[in-house]
């Protein structure tokens, strides 16, 4: 069975897995930067668990950025009653793709 980890990136925390693919708020990197994540706050590896207090030492996960690009368009709606007052907006949140490379406790 492959490690899996619980790391904390931008203020959030993430349950990753080697091999893994996800996104999150846009990083001001350029494409294919190597990342090292050292705020891992549990490693699991089989039955095995390690837990941090707060943090696990000498923990690492390694990232690759995938991608750049824009998530899912999010419609606001915004209407008051009784004075034909309606307003809509869309938003595209800025994202980063990353892949998850190696897991190293």
């Amino acid at each position: 069975m492959s490690q899996s980890a619980i790391i904390q990136l931008q203020g959030k925390q993430f349950y990753v897995s080697e091999g893994d693919i996800f996104a999150i708020d846009r990083l001001e990197d350029e494409e294919a930067k190597k990342i090292d994540v050292t705020d891992v706050l549990l490693i699991t590896d089989g039955d095995k668990n390690t837990v941090g207090t707060p943090l696990v030492k000498d923990a690492t996960v390694s990232l690759e950025v995938v991608e750049h690009g824009k998530g899912d368009k999010i419609r606001v709606f915004k209407y008051k009653s009784k004075s034909r007052y309606r307003k809509t907006q869309g938003h595209r949140q800025h994202q980063t793709t990353l892949k998850v490379t190696k897991i190293a406790a």
